[in-house]
This record gives C-alpha cells, structure tokens and sequence, in this order.
C-alpha cells in the first residue's frame, strides 16, 4: 500500500513528523506537505501563480516535498503529477494541532488535504489533536493508524472520506492503557471561534485579531464536539456533496411548466 501523507501545519510540523512515522510501518509512505503554515485556509487552490515542489533531505536522503502552495495544493499535485506512474492507495493528513471538529471542518486545510484525496477516489482520512501546549502527537498518531488500519479492511470504506479528532484526555488514556475510547458520531454544528479582539497599531490605527475559542455549550446529542468534551476520539465519516438533498425535493417544481 502506498500511502499519502500531509497537513496544513507545515513540513516541518512535529504531527507530520509522528503521522508519518506512524503510517511508515502500514505501507510505502510519500510526504508532500506545505512549505509554510497553512492553517485555515479551507480549499483554497492555487491558479494564479506557479507551484514549486523542492526536495527536503534528511540524513543525506529525500524525506518530503515541500510545495510552495495550500494542502489542497499538495494532495492534488501530487496524485495528477508527482505520483501519477505509481499512484498512492491512502490519504492520510495531519496530525493538525487544534481540532477539526464542527463546523471548522469547512476551514480546515488540514480536512481540505483528505477531501482534494476523496475528489480522486481514494481512502483518505483527517486527523486533528486537541490544542495543547504539551501536545502528544505520537500517541495521537498511533490511534490514528488503528483507526486507520480498521478503515483500509472494510471493503465499504473504500474511497471514502474521513475525519478523526483526538482529545487530549484520550491521549492520556492511550499512554496508560494502550486503547483509547472511539466514537462513530456525525460532524456537529457548532461554530468554533465566533468573536474577535478590537486592537490598536502604534499609530492608534483599529484592527481586528480572531479569538479562537470553542462552543459555549457542547451539544447533548453525541456529536464529535460533545464527545471530544467527553475526552474520546471521534471518528466521522464525510462527504464533499453540498447539497441539501430534502430541500432540493422540496424545490425542483418550482421552475417547471
């Protein structure tokens, strides 16, 4: 199995760095990450301006593209181009640090990477860690792969796409335990990060800096935010369809003789 790993946190992010360790021992593993942070910029690709892929070596050996452009970008690039004799079977991005769960899975560059995967028919999964200052993206990366390991052998998963968060309790328990608790629940529709901090420039001009900040109040039905609340991970699967089927049935006489 040949296996495509990327983020939005950049090449030289330590989740990346564990991701793809953790991927190493699954399969032939390809890194094609963003030369720079990425964070938030949904999926955005580029078109106005040349991309360029360069080598980054470790211990005098290629380790990873660094592509000057999004992880949308990245994926994509490299499935129709760099890999297109030798094509990767998986998709695998992050591990992000920050969640990806609600409705900033519609943000999420770290998502975008997995989605651009699906556009193209293959497997491929996101994977996000609670924020933390001593974030363990070794443990979360090995729970990754299990779930990752349980998605690859259903037959019904194949070309699907899928988002995993990770608590930072769950690591811990992971770390104690060897397991860590997994939910199947559906994307919540919370908004993450609804306020902004009015600031002042040396010449007293306003500007405006975005407050990160989780929901208020999880919701009570299980949901990835609620239970991620919960310290569990959530595993989600998604789809890329935008389209709001019951009001399309509702609609469609409207135009018709």
């Amino acid at each position: 199995m040949r296996i495509l790993v990327s983020n939005d946190d950049g090449v030289y992010a330590p989740g990346l760095a564990a991701l793809s360790g953790a991927m190493a021992s699954r399969g032939e593993t390809e890194i094609v990450a963003p030369s720079t942070e990425q964070s938030g910029v949904g999926h955005s690709i580029t078109f106005l301006t040349p991309l360029t892929a360069k080598s980054i070596h470790r211990d005098g050996q290629h380790w990873a593209w660094a592509v000057d452009g999004s992880p949308a970008d990245c994926v994509k690039l490299s499935i129709a181009e760099l890999f297109v004799d030798n094509p990767v079977d998986l998709v695998v991005s992050g591990v992000n640090h920050g969640l990806n769960a609600g409705i900033n899975v519609l943000y999420s560059g770290t998502a975008a990477a997995a989605i651009e995967g699906a556009f193209f028919g293959v497997t491929s999964v996101a994977v996000s860690l609670e924020y933390d200052e001593d974030a363990d993206f070794q443990s979360a990366a090995a729970i990754a792969g299990e779930i990752v390991d349980r998605i690859v052998a259903d037959e019904n998963c194949r070309g699907g796409l899928f988002n995993i968060n990770v608590s930072t309790a769950a690591t811990e328990t992971y770390r104690r335990t060897g397991a860590a608790p997994i939910e199947v629940v559906p994307m919540g529709q919370a908004q993450y990060g609804r306020s902004y901090e009015r600031r002042h420039d040396p010449d007293g001009k306003p500007y405006f800096w975005a407050l990160w900040s989780a929901p208020p109040d999880p919701p009570p039905e299980p949901v990835d935010i609620s239970q991620i609340a919960h310290g569990k991970v959530t595993l989600t699967p998604l789809h890329f369809d935008l389209t709001h089927h019951d009001r399309l049935r509702h609609m469609r006489h409207w135009y018709r003789d």
